[in-house]
């Protein structure tokens, strides 16, 4: 047999090369108790989207976060135009992980993590004391986010703060943006036929909407007990 006629029969026998979604595809040292919760914390992204945006949207219909998770699509885009542009690589030790064919700077979760902090802060500096409490939560999970994908291997240091500071940077534009600019849109998609049909509306007006709600729908229970 030729060398040529080997080399495809060898070739032939090997799967070919496969590719991992790495959506959720974490991976951290074997019996590192630390490791395995910072993978978890390293999917807080995943968690946000679609537990978070998707739940809001079905239950909330609400146009600020329909704007914040707009905000989040738009600063993941900016990350992969910036990764392509600089293409810096992974760390060596990431290619043991066998998800690192992709470029490393800005670190797109924590660009992620920072943006939905900055974003969330900004937007409860006018609401109640409870929400300010909560939206104060995010800070610790982002760094949080940032120490796990320096721990498992994924980022460098510098690529972590790079994300860091491009999503608080990008959030408060945004924030800008979406408060400044798009909410004087926000009445016209109230009442157009799509928004009348989804039931989309804008709340960012009350200032606590938790007890606004709460004593609507109080108030509405009477109602129907006396009727």
């Amino acid at each position: 047999m030729s060398g040529a006629g080997e080399y495809q029969e060898i070739a032939a026998s090997v799967p070919p090369a496969l590719k991992a979604i790495t959506l959720t595809h974490v991976r951290y040292p074997r019996d590192d108790r630390l490791g395995l919760f910072l993978a978890w914390v390293s999917l807080i992204p995943v968690f946000i989207s679609l537990g978070g945006f998707i739940s809001h949207f079905m239950f909330r219909r609400e146009l600020q976060g329909i704007c914040f998770a707009l905000g989040l699509l738009l600063s993941q885009v900016l990350n992969e135009l910036i990764k392509h542009s600089v293409a810096q690589s992974r760390p060596a030790y990431c290619e043991l992980l066998e998800t690192c064919d992709s470029h490393g700077w800005p670190s797109s979760h924590a660009q992620y993590t920072f943006f939905f902090a900055t974003y969330l802060s900004l937007f409860v500096l006018r609401r109640s004391p409870a929400s300010r409490v909560m939206a104060s939560f995010s800070w610790p999970l982002a760094f949080l986010t940032m120490l796990s994908r320096v721990y498992l291997g994924y980022h460098t240091v510098p690529q972590v703060c790079a994300g860091a500071v491009v999503g608080l940077v990008f959030g408060a534009i945004w924030y800008w943006i979406a408060n400044t600019i798009l909410v004087e849109y926000f009445p016209m998609i109230e009442e157009s036929a799509i928004g009348r049909w989804l039931y989309i509306k804008d709340t960012s007006h009350i200032l606590d909407v938790l007890k606004f709600e709460y004593d609507n729908a109080r108030a509405a229970r009477k109602k129907v007990a006396t009727d």
